[in-house]
């Protein structure tokens, strides 16, 4: 959090991966890749072009 934020986060802990699950659920369907999990790092987003 300090790489995005710029300042040490004094929110709960697993507040990112509360926020990453909500918006997994609404994308339902329509994305299941679409947020992926990198283990050790975060989350990025795994969309790819059509060729």
């Amino acid at each position: 959090m300090n790489r995005v934020r710029g300042y040490e986060f004094a929110g709960y802990e697993r507040t990112v991966d509360s926020h990453v699950k909500n918006l997994r659920h609404k994308l339902g369907d329509v994305g299941p890749g679409l947020v992926v999990t990198v283990l050790g790092v975060g989350y990025r987003l795994g969309w790819t072009r059509d060729p």
